[in-house]
């Protein structure tokens, strides 16, 4: 089982890391992190940087391909060899992924055109520009094309993804091993259930 994961300059980090501590654990799966070219590349936040050695060119089909988000998607869904290659290993996947605003670089490949698909609630607009239909779902399926909401709804879709790849015991021995079991102290996670305060200061983290 070969599950690629791109890396990107400015990648959202909890939106790779989290899948990829849930999908490392499949039994028979390889996670793999690929670059636009080998070498290093820095998240989002500019704290965390990690050594790539594989430029995503070299890759030529993998079983699943999971897209991260972050700011970085916005420069990535004008390259049009990027853009290719992710139409491209998505004929020949069992599933391709999303989590936040990775969806943006499936819409860019036209992957999501006509289907319902979720994506951070502040990248609605440019989500449904590719002909997708914004649902606040946390995550959203249609058959081998799974898409999830901002940030941490990455760690729910990979523990879907899990059952599907293996079965529902093992995806909960991987949940109950990861001890993922969220209480936050606040109930504000969502658009729906957050202020208007809350949320005008939640644009300016992004």
């Amino acid at each position: 089982m070969d599950i690629v994961i791109p890396l990107f300059d400015r990648f959202e980090p909890l939106d790779a890391m989290g899948p990829y501590e849930i999908l490392a654990h499949v039994p028979g799966a390889t996670v793999r992190f690929v670059a636009p070219e080998p070498g290093r590349v820095t998240d989002t936040l500019g704290a965390l940087t990690v050594d790539v050695g594989t430029g995503y060119a070299e890759v030529e089909q993998c079983d699943v391909l999971l897209v991260p988000g972050g700011r970085g998607t916005r420069e990535l869904v004008k390259d049009q060899d990027f853009v290719a290659w992710v139409r491209r290993i998505h004929d020949g996947t069992a599933f391709t992924a999303s989590v936040c605003t990775g969806a943006l670089l499936l819409g860019a490949a036209g992957l999501l055109d006509g289907l319902t698909a979720t994506t951070h609630w502040a990248a609605t607009a440019e989500l449904e520009a590719y002909g997708a239909r914004y649902t606040p779902e946390r995550v959203v399926r249609h058959d081998r094309i799974i898409t999830s909401a901002g940030v941490s709804s990455g760690i729910d879709m990979a523990l879907g993804l899990a059952a599907l790849l293996t079965d529902d015991v093992t995806a909960q021995a991987i949940q109950l091993y990861t001890e993922y079991d969220p209480t936050p102290p606040f109930d504000s996670g969502s658009v729906a259930k957050s202020s208007p305060e809350v949320r005008e200061q939640a644009r300016t983290l992004g």
